[in-house]
């Protein structure tokens, strides 16, 4: 063929194919919301499901209000929520009308609307609960301006959960607490829940008594590899093989993360069960509001006697994650290689459990479908509660999960290196991943935290995070900038990377601590992977005032408006809730907030809402929060260091080691200023829980880092030898110490014993008891494995200001590590710090195996209290002292 046939047939090729190189394919994400979309209840369903947020939120005010679902074409194609006045005003009969794409969006608009025309608040019941006082009686209620207001969502979705909150935060919970919780995200327009609870029991019929899966079947060819016991049986996995496999309830979480095995443990049948049936509650409810739950998925992490059964099989046993001196009792999981059959055959099997069996039993019984729906419509009107329960009580019994979702989550190596660098083994493990979900459910998109990239920056380079093997693309490849213009042709992309290992679209990745180190800014916005802006805040459900308001309030304005952005959502991603209400009610206000806030207006209006008046000292008070406290710049993680809740563990009698630092960012005379205007309104706001929750956190914040001060006075006194001044000190931070917990104890917030009764609550029998009540303390103490001498190395990371914590647990640890720094001044001898460590780690054993109760209800008057602590500490003399660094 000549050179010019050559040309002309490359021409004409050209020209047939440009229209469709430059036709827009349809985007991955609008395909992927409308599959979601056609999963989600009837409107009906929906619409009563927002009726029943409003029922157990205001009682007595179903009929102020009318509800309906819309279609998101009525929203300009976006989801929305819109507010007017109902159309025939009555006395008796509804006076406004919240419209909305799903009942979130609703439940969203009545927030809003309660929000900005009634001065109403919703907040955690743990933060002072809901502020409703200033809501005008039913048929008084305020009318909206001309035709009212409609709110879009920038993004589509509104993310919540870290994969650790549901043992920071959720692990002792009943129904009746998470019905409240998915209240509270509905109302504050979470619609991408991650849904954890019950895998474990997932995992037992996976490992115990699976069948069905065709790969199953598949590896029979493989059996004289593999050794298959009986392929009938599934994988062979022994009831006390899992109970080396799983942690205990409060360590699920790193468990499922392959961190830790057996730690807590073991489960018992009924915890899975209850667990099973408390999450397919869960899942039933967040249907009907129109949610979309984020389910689990297989990573690799596998029990040990899987390398017994499958001798041949590609496991390799990672590295120690925390335990002291690498006891394999608890530490070094096991890891399936994502190149072996395997892999795919035990991902496919656990996605598949989760959603196989609700349809099979849906085509058995048609019928409980249509009563469903019947009922839900009915719950709110007709009182029906006791029929609502019998429906969520047939749906636990017929069925797993059902086909609830397409997203499912998956953490590769969660501070876990991962055994090579070589960028293929990563590009093989997340093919391998993807490939496992979309076989058990063909619709499967990947949501991966992105975590690792900051965690492990030093592994993550480009070249792990993204391919570096150029190809050509499919012609039909070719992407459309947003201005609709043909961009840059797209003829590379990264043949070898975790990003890039799955088709684009199928992964979602969270950029977890977005409101401190934003990854998509120096990734080139994840390599073009869409990402949701998310806030992670904070750290194993630490106790501590601390936030980024201005980094809140713009962050996600800025990464959507930047260019060849891939950012689809918004996310709070908190290791621990029920803390800093502030910081949530801001963040989760921008899933819906196009612009920037103006955030000291916003304020002003915040405070108004939450006590229920305009207080002008709260207000001034809140201005300074704004600009100390709540304006970290500092780039820290923050966990709380201060030194009651986290004692340093070092010797101060090596003088070549630096003092203990805790992390303090703001002007500590600043706030002390603060609390004494709220303080001085104190008198209008004496009633409100709101204030008070709010009043005796910021007192403990205050005293906090002034026994940060003194634990430093006293341990400078003790390199000077100066046993007097050592001993005025030491006094000064017990006492400290005592007074806090008085505080604490004068709100129902602030109690060890909530903590503790409520993980007793679950326990069936006194095995489970003392189980459950060691996994509650230790949690948030010793946290993980520790020897005569050498304490957890995880020790204190879920400390808290909690009452009954400080006196009975903090309080001896201080009093015995100064009682030997005092000792060894007193004999000239150097401090024994192996003496001290033997006796407070044996306390601690003994503590966190203890049965004292403690005590549930608030004692005192926290007003009076911080009055007189305020006064006591930061009196006219004592501030004067305290600012020239006298001792106080």
């Amino acid at each position: 063929m000549s050179n010019f046939n050559s040309l002309f047939l490359v021409l004409m090729l050209t020209v047939a194919l440009l229209p469709i190189a430059l036709s827009e394919p349809e985007d991955p994400i609008q395909a992927l919301l409308k599959r979601l979309n056609s999963k989600r209840s009837s409107p009906s369903v929906q619409e009563a499901a927002a009726e029943a947020v409003l029922e157990r939120l205001l009682p007595g005010y179903v009929s102020s209000f009318e509800f309906k679902i819309i279609s998101d074409d009525a929203c300009g194609g976006q989801s929305c929520f819109l507010i007017s006045n109902y159309k025939s005003l009555s006395k008796n009969g509804p006076q406004i009308e919240v419209k909305g794409s799903t009942a979130v969006e609703i439940a969203s608009g009545l927030y809003w609307y309660l929000k900005y025309w009634c001065g109403a608040q919703v907040s955690w019941d743990k933060t002072g609960g809901i502020q409703i006082a200033s809501i005008p009686k039913p048929g008084s209620l305020p009318l909206v301006k001309d035709e009212g207001v409609m709110i879009q969502r920038p993004v589509p979705w509104n993310y919540y959960q870290n994969v650790v909150t549901s043992s920071y935060s959720y692990v002792w919970w009943d129904w009746e607490r998470w019905e409240k919780e998915i209240d509270w995200m509905a109302l504050h327009g979470v619609n991408l829940p991650l849904a954890f609870t019950g895998q474990e029991a997932i995992w037992q019929k996976v490992f115990m008594n699976y069948r069905s899966s065709p790969t199953i079947f598949e590896l029979s060819r493989y059996r004289s590899r593999f050794s298959i016991v009986n392929n009938e049986s599934g994988f062979n996995i022994s009831k006390e093989d899992l109970n080396d496999f799983f942690g205990g309830p409060a360590f699920l979480a790193w468990a499922r993360m392959a961190n830790l095995h057996g730690w807590g443990g073991p489960l018992s049948q009924n915890w899975l069960d209850q667990q099973l049936a408390l999450q397919k509650r869960i899942l039933s409810r967040m249907l009907e509001l129109g949610m979309t739950p984020v389910l689990p998925s297989f990573s690799g992490n596998v029990p040990a006697a899987l390398t017994k059964i499958f001798p041949s099989a590609n496991i390799t046993r990672l590295g120690n994650w925390g335990s002291v001196n690498a006891n394999p009792r608890w530490c070094c999981a096991y890891l399936l290689d994502p190149s072996d059959p395997l892999f795919v055959a035990l991902g496919e099997a656990f996605v598949r459990q989760q959603v196989e069996e609700q349809q099979r039993n849906l085509q058995r019984f048609p019928i409980f479908g249509i009563l469903h729906n019947l009922l839900m419509v009915m719950q709110t009107r007709k009182r029906t509660e006791p029929l609502i329960f019998l429906v969520h009580v047939l749906f636990a019994m017929t069925s797993e999960y059902g086909d609830v979702t397409d997203i499912y989550n998956c953490d590769t190596f969660n501070e876990n290196t991962p055994p090579t660098n070589d960028p293929k083994y990563i590009s093989s493990l997340g093919a391998s991943v993807f490939e496992a979900m979309s076989k058990g459910d063909k619709d499967a998109v990947w949501l991966m935290q992105g975590w690792l990239f900051y965690s492990d920056s030093s592994f993550w380079k480009p070249p792990q995070m993204k391919n570096t093997m150029p190809i050509t693309l499919p012609i039909w490849e070719l992407r459309l900038s947003k201005t609709g213009k043909c961009g840059t042709v797209l003829f590379k992309i990264n043949a070898e990377a975790l990003l890039h290992s799955v088709p684009f679209g199928k992964m979602i990745v969270l950029d977890l601590f977005a409101d401190v180190k934003p990854i998509w800014k120096y990734s080139s916005q994840f390599y073009g992977t869409p990402y949701v802006w998310c806030m992670l805040h904070n750290f194993g459900g630490n106790i501590e005032m601390y936030g980024i308001l201005d980094s809140i309030s713009s962050g996600p304005v800025d990464a959507r408006m930047s260019e060849n952005s891939t950012m689809v959502g918004v996310g709070m991603c908190m290791e621990g809730i029920e803390q800093n209400p502030v910081v949530y009610e801001l963040m989760s206000e921008m899933a819906f907030r196009s612009e920037k806030v103006q955030v000291l207006e916003w304020l002003k209006s915040y405070s108004r809402g939450r006590y229920g008046k305009a207080v002008h000292q709260v207000e001034a008070a809140w201005g300074i929060l704004y600009h100390t406290i709540y304006n970290c710049t500092d780039g820290i993680a923050d966990h709380n260091t201060d030194f009651i809740v986290k004692f340093p563990d070092w010797d101060p009698s090596k003088t070549s080691s630096a003092l203990p630092e805790a992390h303090l960012w703001y002007s500590t005379e600043k706030v002390i200023n603060a609390l004494h205007l709220f303080l001085d309104g104190g008198n209008n706001l004496s009633g409100s829980m709101t204030y008070r929750y709010d009043l005796v956190d910021l007192t403990r914040q205050v005293l906090s880092k002034l026994a940060n001060q003194v634990y430093l006075d006293a341990v400078t006194a003790f390199r000077q030898k100066d046993v007097k001044a050592l001993d005025l000190h030491s006094q000064k931070f017990i006492e400290l110490v005592k007074d806090i917990d008085i505080l604490l104890a004068s709100d129902d917030n602030f109690l060890l014993g909530t903590w503790l009764k409520s993980a007793n609550k679950l326990a069936k029998n006194h095995l489970e008891l003392r189980q459950y009540e060691w996994n509650a303390r230790t949690q948030v103490t010793m946290w993980f494995d520790d020897t005569r001498t050498n304490q957890s190395s995880l020790h204190d990371y879920a400390n808290k200001f909690w009452s009954g914590l400080l006196e009975g647990y903090y309080l001896p640890r201080a009093s015995t590590y100064f009682h030997h720094l005092l000792k060894s001044l007193q004999e000239n001898e150097n401090f024994k710090i192996e003496e001290w460590r033997k006796e407070w780690i044996s306390f601690s054993n003994k503590w966190q195996a203890g049965i004292e109760l403690f005590p549930v209800r608030a004692e005192g008057d926290a007003l009076a209290i911080s009055e007189a602590l305020y006064e006591k500490y930061f009196g006219l003399k004592k501030r004067k002292n305290w600012q020239e660094g006298s001792a106080l």
